[in-house]
């Protein structure tokens, strides 16, 4: 994709910012990954514990959700701890529901017994894109997670109903000066006129796609084009997913990196 509009790392249009995927980062929990996009940075770490919420008791079925926060100076500037504060923000409590929802898209809560997994997805730099870096790392995390639970006879899986049913990955998209672009750090979200988070499963179907026209309205050609580049990226993320799960733990597997 060509056009005059200069990007501020010097990317193509419908290029990824390098990404880059490390299994077992945080050594602790039954999953973890740190995912970095750019400069955004997400440490992913999942937790199989045993039980599932009260209103879930009795169903036989397990439960995955997920609790996202960014570390105080993940920017530029300090943030007061939402911890300190007592009260979490409605912005985080949105991430945390998307991340949860679009994991629980490809799994089989029935064959979890009533267990949960819970991903905290941490944020230790941002620079836009933190809740899609932490849709496309917490699925990794998960993945171990159910394969750590397989491990020890936890899970009820049969091959015609696999846990997985597929893979989930995320990423942002928007029109800035008037042209859509992939993947957008922060200098070019905060100016783009639509911006839209993105998430599809490996095999290309829409789990959520939340678009907002923050400066101007956009049409349905559009909206097309930032869809094509949405399944254009979380192709490529969908790619380093399956060859990170496929290295050893420890390997650090990149995209885009020279």
């Amino acid at each position: 994709m060509t056009s005059n509009t200069a990007r501020a790392d010097g990317r193509a249009l419908d290029q990824l910012r390098p990404v880059s995927v490390t299994r077992g980062w945080a050594g602790t929990g039954e999953g973890s990954v740190l995912i970095e996009a750019g400069d955004t940075r997400v440490l992913c770490v999942a937790s199989f514990t045993e039980g599932v919420p009260r209103w879930r008791k009795g169903s036989g079925e397990g439960w995955v959700t997920a609790e996202y926060a960014m570390l105080p100076r993940a920017t530029s500037s300090r943030s007061q701890r939402e911890s300190v504060k007592g009260k979490i923000g409605g912005r985080t409590q949105e991430i945390s529901r998307l991340i949860g929802r679009s994991l629980r898209a490809v799994v089989d809560v029935a064959a979890l017994g009533e267990n949960t997994i819970v991903l905290d997805c941490d944020v230790l730099r941002a620079d836009g894109g933190t809740r899609t870096a932490s849709v496309t790392g917490a699925f990794i995390a998960l993945a171990d997670a159910l394969s750590w639970a397989r491990e020890h006879h936890i899970i009820r899986e049969r091959a015609e109903h696999p846990v997985l049913s597929d893979s989930v990955s995320a990423i942002s998209v928007g029109i800035v000066d008037g042209t859509p672009m992939l993947d957008l750090p922060y200098v070019e979200d905060v100016r783009a006129q639509t911006d839209m988070n993105v998430v599809q499963t490996g095999a290309g179907r829409f789990v959520e796609v939340q678009g907002t026209a923050e400066h101007a309205p956009f049409d349905r050609e559009e909206l097309g084009t930032l869809l094509d580049l949405a399944a254009l990226g979380n192709a490529q993320l969908t790619d380093l997913q399956h060859r990170c799960l496929a290295a050893p733990a420890g390997t650090t597997v990149t995209l885009g990196r020279e």
